[in-house]
């Protein structure tokens, strides 16, 4: 059965820090501890126990989580070393994953060069109507991106100077651990893995290479989006470094209120006041709907909060074949502020009505019922 994606079994994106995976996986080795979960259920537990931890163990280390960020769960597996890994035994592997795991059994035939680590992914919550949601609309944001910096040509050097070869790693951007029979490969902590030194940076962008600007980006919401979905922008993250990858933009959308519509999943809600009159008597209203006007036909004596469905008035999500539906709940408004004419009027309706006993009120007999029981 496929490995699950390490993010997602501690639940955290894969621009999370260091501190957030360490205390989302914290919080599963509480909850699924051998030690917290005995009886039924205590296999289950112990296997997702050791799922967190497998998960931890691999994040937490910035060179495995380097590799698992390239190559999914091939770049950090040793298993993968054999021929069926892309190259003659372990030299081959440590080949074509850029000798991750350094060079274990002696010299090995791992490739010696500069570490290359993708770009962080980046986020932006963008907040749209109901309207857009439902029928998708195209617009542009402004998000950051990064330029060769026009005074050191992204050498990262001040004008009339160069970059150095790390001396502890030769230019490698590698350092090796030897401990006995075995050799591991590591980060270079003086450059960080990029293999030089800069003695004088460049003052326009502190050595970076790069200046940081704003661009424009054209995004296409697409029809029946949620609140909460993620639009995914390919490359529209941070840079990577020393020849990497960029990382990922992820559009986070949020819904304003609206003024008369709630959203339930696909379906709409809408609060429709009547007149005391037009509840009474019955007839055909208008509703609103996200698509203009529809008209539902009211019984004679209809209720406060009845509801009426209207099939595929809703909104059809980025995934459903079909519209979701509108409810209209109807809302009986009591006339207030009445002139002495209308107080008449409402008194000789309310007389007319009481001598034709409950039959006017659906509700009078039943509650009249409940109450006498309290007193049996």
């Amino acid at each position: 059965m496929a490995k699950r994606d390490y993010y997602d079994i501690l639940g955290v994106p894969k621009s999370a820090s260091d501190d957030d995976i360490k205390k989302a996986y914290r919080k599963l080795a509480m909850k699924y501890h051998p030690d917290r979960n005995q009886g039924e259920g205590a296999k289950e537990a112990e296997e997702k126990f050791k799922e967190a931890k497998e998960a931890y163990e691999m994040l937490s280390d910035p060179q495995k989580r380097g590799a698992y960020d390239q190559f999914g769960h091939a770049g950090v597996d040793p298993n993968m070393g054999g021929r069926g890994a892309g190259g003659e035994g372990m030299g081959g592997f440590a080949e074509a994953f850029g000798d991750i795991f350094g060079d274990i059994f002696g010299q090995g035939g791992g490739r010696r060069g500069q570490q290359v680590y993708r770009g962080s992914d980046l986020s932006y919550s963008m907040e749209i109507t109901l309207e857009e949601a439902a029928f998708g609309k195209e617009t542009q944001i402004r998000i950051p991106s990064w330029e060769e910096c026009g005074s050191c040509k992204g050498s990262g050097a001040k004008a009339g100077t160069s970059a150095k070869a790390c001396t502890p790693c030769n230019g490698t951007g590698t350092v090796h651990l030897r401990q006995g029979f075995f050799s591991i490969q590591q980060t270079c902590p003086h450059c960080r893995g990029s293999g030089k030194i800069i003695p004088e940076p460049c003052p326009a962008c502190n050595g970076a290479g790069q200046i940081k600007k704003q661009k424009t980006l054209e995004v296409r919401i697409p029809a029946g989006i949620a609140e909460g979905m993620r639009i995914r922008s390919a490359g529209n993250g941070e840079p990577g470094s020393n020849g990497g990858p960029p990382g990922d933009l992820y559009i986070e959308i949020r819904i304003k209120a609206h003024e008369v519509f709630e959203r339930d999943g696909d379906d709409l809600h809408c609060t429709v006041p009547v007149s005391v009159s037009t509840a009474a008597l019955g007839g055909a209203i208008e509703v609103p709907t996200l698509a203009g006007k529809a008209e539902i036909e009211l019984p004679e004596g209809t209720q406060h909060g009845k509801t009426f469905r209207l099939r595929g008035k809703g909104v059809k999500g980025v995934r459903a074949s079909t519209p979701g539906d509108l409810y209209c709940h109807v809302a009986v408004e009591i006339p207030v502020k009445l002139n002495d004419t209308q107080r008449k009027l409402f008194r000789e309706l309310d007389e007319a009505l009481q001598q034709g006993g409950d039959k006017h009120s659906p509700n009078a007999k039943s509650w009249t019922d409940r109450v006498k029981d309290l007193f049996k």
